[in-house]
């Protein structure tokens, strides 16, 4: 009995030293993740997105109600003010926050041009009023109020430009000392806190109403037959409109221009993508987004995906003309749509574009902390941080989807227009999600439906999911919403 005592002293010690040394790590030794931590390096600093700033409120008052409650709470009668010399505060002077007349007005200090309320406690100036403004943003670190910077075209940046803010003073310790020699060195980091304030609400933005001039489905020299191959030809094998064309009139006998197809495609497109749009995907708890660029009448424009990582299914896409925010937020919208609030552990992993942080606070304004999460950002091409390490997976099937899409897009040679281009994108999801079969899923469809096993080969499967589609229109028009959302 003596030995096992013994033996359970000894292992009660080992325990004790075991849980000092790895206080004594986690105090002293930084691990890889610390070491490697994007915060602690001022040239990731551009990539993120500061916090929101404290909104001052100013109420409107009036002083002929100021002053009798005044009375009843305090006991203290406001009076005008008893003047000893002749007073020039001009006689249409009036206090900017609770309009209190002449009377009640003095001048604070002296002839500088300061003015004070009796009544309000207010101090001002005429020739400046900063009660004009209702609301006034405020920097969360200093206290200080922001200065507008710059106009840009979906919002207004707001910038802290108080010298000694500790926020600024902390990212400047960080900065390298070579840089701060230079004249203009300081220039190339994110010192300052900045605010981005939206005047476009993306959240009220309509993105599934059918478009006007849509096509109908009545055929008057080919059938749903010949329409079901076209797109078999044009979306699954990824053939052009004038390769499709000549493979109908080579394998098939079947003369059609390359405009009818173009036409059959916008016509599928319009009655698929609310049935891919609206389709529950039971989505898991992690999210992968990216960009890419295509080209419209030979300029630059940008495909954003959004894909769940765990069924690898495309949950929201959106194309844009631009690279800003909006259109993110317009694809987070769509991933989001069937979601009331985020499941536990919820994980959107992207670039490190700003975009993606400040869509997530965007969210986190307007739903609060229902949708409050973080981006995890895989920066370049490399691991150079543990956090790009461990994510680099989920990255790179977004990366591959990309590809993946670029390869039927290619043919196209690009698109005449927007519209084109969110036909041919509506399309190629719906294959993408629904019909096309996958390496890791045993070459089975992502998203398996009951009906479409019924058909036996493809253009029958086609048919199938715009009469899916058609359904889901007529659905959302018998329910009295004109919107397929």
């Amino acid at each position: 009995m003596n030995i096992i005592l013994y033996l359970l002293q000894i292992i009660q010690y080992l325990y004790q030293q075991n849980c000092w040394l790895l206080s004594f790590i986690c105090k002293f030794i930084p691990l890889r993740q610390w070491a490697y931590d994007d915060s602690h390096s001022p040239k990731y600093q551009k990539y993120k997105v500061d916090e929101l700033p404290k909104i001052i409120h100013y109420e409107v008052w009036d002083y002929r109600d100021f002053i009798p409650y005044i009375e009843w709470r305090y006991g203290k009668k406001i009076k005008p003010v008893s003047r000893r010399t002749d007073c020039d505060i001009d006689d249409s002077c009036t206090c900017p926050r609770c309009n209190a007349p002449k009377d009640y007005l003095y001048k604070n200090n002296g002839s500088k041009g300061q003015i004070l309320c009796k009544v309000c406690g207010s101090r001002f100036s005429p020739a400046e009023n900063r009660f004009s403004k209702h609301n006034i943003l405020r920097c969360p670190h200093c206290d200080h109020s922001l200065a507008r910077k710059k106009n840009r075209k979906h919002f207004i940046i707001h910038k802290c430009v108080n010298p000694r803010c500790p926020y600024y003073l902390h990212n400047l310790k960080k900065v390298d000392r070579e840089d701060l020699e230079q004249d203009y060195g300081k220039n190339k980091y994110k010192l300052h806190y900045i605010y981005r304030e939206f005047q476009v609400d993306f959240f009220r933005m309509d993105m599934d109403s059918l478009p006007p001039h849509a096509s109908s489905l009545r055929f008057s020299k080919f059938d749903q037959n010949v329409m079901s191959l076209c797109l078999t030809y044009r979306v699954n094998l990824g053939l052009s409109l004038r390769k499709t064309t000549h493979a109908l009139r080579e394998i098939h006998n079947i003369r059609i221009s390359h405009q009818q197809v173009a036409n059959y495609c916008k016509t599928a497109a319009i009655c698929v993508k609310p049935f891919t749009d609206s389709y529950d995907y039971h989505t898991g708890s992690t999210f992968t987004a990216d960009e890419t660029y295509i080209k419209i009448r030979g300029i630059k424009g940008y495909v954003w995906f959004i894909m769940d990582a765990l069924s690898r299914s495309i949950i929201g896409y959106q194309i844009s003309d631009n690279r800003g925010v909006g259109p993110c937020i317009l694809a987070m919208r769509m991933a989001f749509r069937h979601l009331k609030e985020l499941p536990e552990k919820f994980r959107f992993i992207a670039d490190g574009y700003s975009a993606y942080p400040l869509a997530a606070q965007q969210f986190f304004h307007k739903f609060g902390e229902k949708f409050r999460f973080d981006i995890t950002q895989v920066i370049g091409l490399t691991n150079e941080d543990a956090v790009s390490e461990e994510f680099r997976p989920f990255k790179q099937m977004i990366e591959r989807l990309n590809r993946t899409y670029k390869a039927s897009y290619r043919p196209t040679n690009g698109f005449d227009n927007i519209n084109g281009a969110n036909y041919d994108l509506a399309l190629w999801v719906a294959y993408y999600n629904f019909l096309r079969p996958h390496k890791h899923r045993n070459y089975k469809v992502l998203n398996e439906i009951e009906m479409l096993k019924g058909a036996d080969n493809m253009p029958g499967r086609w048919q199938l999911l715009i009469y899916l589609g058609q359904q889901t229109i007529l659905r959302y028009q018998n329910s009295g919403n004109t919107r397929c959302s």
